[in-house]
């Protein structure tokens, strides 16, 4: 039977590729390849950019804890210079305050003879005596009584010695108790300062009751 064009069978047919489609896939495929390279080469660099930014991050900061560290060096520096400035004008101070040591101590010494003096009695006292003796008996004239002579010749220079001798106490008594309230840096200069204050205060003591007759009352005339 001869095949008749219904029934002949139909030839496949070969699916013919273009060449341009075939190659498309490979170009796309290469770029898409540079530009993932691209990519990864920038991710790279950036990345190599941050870790250089990074590290000049990290010597700034390095290099600003070093100036911050020199800075806070120099600073204790300058206060350390201070200190030892400060040190030094207090020892100026103190050594000004220093030589008033010596006046204490003379002081305190003074005060000692003074209360010693206060005690025994002093040649200002006498010469005031004296004159007082010679002022009553001109006071009294050519006929006085025994009661005048006991006043004017023995009662008035005895109380004038008590009042200068109670003068000079009080003197010593006031620069003994001066001296004790100053600081003092020798060991004996409170001692003598205490001393002379006692000395002066019992020559006070002394020279009140001679001139009020506390101890020895003046002579009396018999009636």
């Amino acid at each position: 039977m001869n095949p008749t064009p219904k029934t002949q069978t139909p030839e496949p047919e070969t699916a013919e590729t273009p060449t341009s489609e075939a190659i498309r896939p490979a170009d796309e495929t290469r770029a898409e390849t540079t530009a993932e390279a691209r990519t990864t080469a920038g991710s790279a660099a950036g990345t190599d950019a941050e870790h250089h930014a990074d590290a000049a991050g990290v010597d700034a900061a390095a290099d600003g804890d070093a100036d911050s560290t020199a800075a806070a060096d120099d600073n204790d520096a300058d206060d350390n210079a201070a200190d030892d400035n400060a040190d030094e004008d207090d020892l100026d101070v103190a050594a000004a305050h220093r030589s008033s040591g010596l006046g204490a101590a003379a002081a305190s010494i003074v005060a000692v003879c003074l209360g010693i003096v206060a005690l025994t009695g002093t040649w200002t006292s006498r010469v005031v005596s004296e004159r007082e003796n010679l002022v009553g008996q001109i006071k009294i004239g050519q006929s006085p009584t025994a009661a005048q002579q006991i006043s004017e010749i023995y009662g008035d220079p005895w109380h004038a010695t008590a009042a200068v001798n109670g003068v000079v106490a009080l003197l010593a008594l006031l620069i003994g108790v001066i001296v004790l309230a100053l600081p003092q840096r020798t060991g004996w200069v409170r001692p003598a300062a205490l001393a002379g204050a006692i000395l002066g205060f019992l020559g006070l003591l002394v020279s009140i009751g001679m001139y009020f007759d506390l101890f020895v009352a003046l002579p009396s005339v018999a009636a």
